[in-house]
């Protein structure tokens, strides 16, 4: 808000407009004003702040990434009661930070951004939103890729007679005791939400269509001792989340030279022996492929689950819908009465994409035609001061998206301050510095688990092309992503000439 002759009016104009307040919006937001920048404002469709952690309130939903890592470095959390926190606390976390960095004043719910586009006139960006017009003069994007969930295409799922639902969408009302229930699709939200509803139903009926890679999980409840030791020591949780940052990054070495996570094969094999006795059963679940081409899970309880006497797992896409059956391609049927979508989110073609324009009307997505792409997964060529926040390109299958996130407000943090502070108008990638980058991204990625592990991921586009991991450790991203590089752009300033192009390494 603004005032003008004493009275308060909605404020039209900002430095910085922040789309989207969950976990990036919110860390956007305290390094804005770590920084003195306080002319923005951060817009959030929902009534609530927290992203995919306000969404996702299915059963055992938790993250897979321990607690001391799920975090910003520049606020640790002593309470986690688990090692690996669960939903409400990673919440409740995300609304305290807010509140213990001021920057719950900016935020601006119930605001749903519906068209951004650049006007290269003007030299600003222009968004039309639930709540009216705004301008400003640049952008940062963390609308997220958990956020909108992918539900297939499935024939006649529309004409289902009961209850359906995704599992980021989870119907709280609806009450699973003694149902038949599908449930479609095997990644990590399933792996979460199985072992909690199958003592519930009569029957669950679980559609793989692939077999998942299932470590176990090393969680434990956080001693009110142990809480108060990380409280008391502020050292200890600093050794800790190291520790656990060195044990994340073995693993990723792993990620990059894929022999050494066959070796680790072994675990996830001895795993499943374990749990699983019956050999036909074990054979449906055992993966034909390198673990961790497809994202790794993590869990204890869910090889139990399906050993259970009421769970049928099928080990086959679904092909369609007839009435109240689930018809499966390999033949079988299932009568249900419910079905519960565990497929994922849209994290490849990510809703904003279709929501932000360039100056002549060309959408994000029309820019990338399936295979998103951007200069150090933050900004791209035609979008001028605009960063993605946790874009294309920086995906780990090891490490925690809060250490991706740091590193790249770093870089774009430092952007925003110098265009504020020189007084450029406009900053544009470099198209050359952009292809360049990707180009030796792709030829990095060539030799990881996620393209050379013999399996079709989420992590590929509709091109076969992978748009989502980084191929390097986070210290190199963190690294590479340390201070914007005017070099790498070009910059419309009065008086200013135009930088040289960038010289562009890993």
């Amino acid at each position: 808000m603004a005032e003008r002759n004493g009275t308060r009016v909605e404020q039209r104009h900002f430095d910085v407009v922040v789309i989207g307040a969950g976990a990036s919006g919110i860390g956007a937001a305290i390094r804005l004003r770590q920084e003195g920048i306080t002319d923005f404002v951060v817009l959030e469709k929902a009534d609530e702040l927290g992203g995919t952690w306000r969404d996702n309130t299915y059963p055992g939903c938790a993250c897979d990434v321990p607690s001391a890592l799920y975090s910003y470095s520049f606020a640790p959390n002593p309470e986690w009661t688990r090692a690996f926190a669960k939903q409400p606390e990673i919440r409740a976390y995300l609304a305290d930070t807010a509140r213990r960095y001021g920057v719950t004043g900016h935020l601006r719910f119930g605001t749903e951004v519906r068209r951004a586009q650049w006007n290269g006139d003007r030299k600003r960006w222009e968004l039309r939103t639930s709540g009216g017009e705004l301008t400003a003069r640049i952008v940062l994007a963390g609308a997220g890729p958990w956020h909108e969930p992918r539900v297939p295409d499935l024939p006649g799922l529309e004409g289902f007679p009961g209850e359906v639902f995704h599992s980021s969408r989870w119907n709280h009302d609806y009450d699973l005791a003694g149902k038949r229930v599908a449930v479609v699709g095997t990644g990590a939200s399933a792996v979460q939400f199985v072992p909690e509803i199958q003592p519930k139903v009569s029957r669950l009926h679980l559609f793989q269509r692939t077999a998942q890679w299932v470590l176990p999980k090393p969680d434990h409840y956080v001693p009110k001792l142990e809480r108060w030791l990380l409280r008391r020591f502020p050292a200890t949780q600093r050794a800790l989340r190291a520790a656990e940052y060195a044990g994340m990054e073995a693993l990723g070495l792993g990620f990059r030279h894929p022999w050494i996570l066959r070796r680790l094969q072994h675990v996830g094999l001895l795993n499943l022996r374990r749990s699983i006795r019956d050999p036909r059963l074990r054979a449906a679940l055992t993966p034909d492929y390198t673990l961790g081409c497809k994202r790794l899970l993590l869990s204890n309880n869910y090889y139990p689950a399906l050993a259970k006497s009421n769970v049928d797992v099928h080990p086959t896409a679904v092909r369609s819908i007839e009435g109240s059956r689930v018809l499966g391609a390999d033949g079988s049927e299932s009568e249900v009465d419910a079905i519960i979508l565990g497929t994922g989110f849209r994290i490849l073609d990510m809703p904003v994409a279709a929501k932000v324009f360039d100056s002549a009307g060309r959408s994000l997505e029309e820019h990338w035609q399936g295979s998103p792409q951007a200069y150090l997964g933050t900004t791209v060529s035609g979008f001028p001061n605009a960063f993605l926040l946790l874009g294309p390109g920086l995906g780990t299958g090891h490490s925690s998206a809060f250490m991706v996130m740091e590193a790249q407000l770093s870089y774009a943090i430092s952007g925003v301050r110098r265009i504020l502070r020189a007084g450029w108008s406009e900053v544009d990638v470099r198209p050359e510095a952009q292809q360049a980058y990707n180009d030796q991204l792709q030829r990095a990625l060539a030799g990881t688990v996620y393209n050379a592990g013999g399996c079709s991921s989420y992590y590929l586009d509709a091109n076969g092309r992978n748009s989502f991991s980084w191929p390097w450790s986070t210290g190199r991203m963190r690294r590479r992503l340390r201070e914007f590089d005017p070099a790498a752009y070009a910059i419309t300033a009065p008086g200013s000439a135009e930088p040289a192009p960038a010289e562009v390494s890993g």
